[in-house]
């Protein structure tokens, strides 16, 4: 028989054999815890790494067209002058019968901006209008949008940079469901061979660019919301 010394040290390691139990338990599941998030966490990265090359690869390869096939239109999307330069250009060698230049800053007139762009007063003149309302990629695709459908345009040639051309591409083909996009991109420096990898401000505007178009991708979940009527469509008058 078990004498009340035994059956006193007995009881008293219970609760201590109990509470090692549920400590190790909580070990475990906080390791399994940690293991799952670190797998996750590398998924992640490696995920994010791998889309990023993809992104930084596909944008370096893309080429300014020798020759594009004449549309109804072109639209730029404001950001630089070369972009300017070259819309005007092939309005001037007539690739398209309109020239919209969106995201044009509200102060700018259209005396300064031909001033600035140069090239045929004429042409400018007749057959270029501006967009003041837009202010990022998303305000330029819906006034891009407006425009485009009051023309009744079926085929759009849309000028930016190279690195800037798929988030737009994406924005306008959100909006533009009766319109084709055929991209002109311009091409400042040369990023391919994995050049970007050697030019750190190529590195910086490439990654800071493939976030945007990650957000992009993101806000293709949540349903685009129509612009408010009293966003004005583009400028079309010839004065101011």
């Amino acid at each position: 028989m078990m004498d009340a010394r035994d059956s006193t040290n007995t009881a008293g390691c219970t609760p201590v054999l109990v509470a090692r139990s549920h400590a190790h338990r909580r070990s475990g599941r906080l390791a399994t815890a940690l293991r799952v998030f670190s797998f996750l966490l590398l998924a992640f990265v490696v995920l994010f790494a791998g889309g990023f090359g993809w992104f930084a690869n596909k944008v370096s390869h893309l080429t300014t067209p020798a020759n594009p096939a004449k549309a109804d239109a072109i639209i730029v999307l404001t950001g630089g002058q070369s972009r300017l330069d070259a819309a005007m250009d092939l309005l001037a060698s007539g690739k398209g019968e309109r020239l919209l230049i969106s995201g044009v800053h509200p102060s700018a007139s259209r005396r300064q901006l031909q001033a600035a762009i140069g090239g045929d007063k004429k042409l400018f003149s007749c057959c270029v209008d501006i967009d003041r309302a837009a202010l990022d990629t998303i305000g330029n695709a819906e006034e891009s949008a407006k425009w485009v459908e009051s023309h009744a345009y079926g085929t759009v040639i849309l000028v930016t940079n190279n690195y800037h051309m798929p988030r737009s591409l994406l924005e306008m083909g959100r909006l533009l469901h009766n319109a084709k996009l055929e991209p002109y991109p311009v091409v400042n420096a040369n990023l391919d061979n994995g050049g970007w990898l050697t030019k750190p401000e190529a590195l910086r505007v490439l990654f800071t660019e493939y976030n945007k178009y990650l957000l992009a991708l993101a806000r293709g979940i949540v349903p685009v919301k129509p612009t408010p009527d009293g966003i004005a469509l583009a400028d079309t008058s010839a004065g101011g």
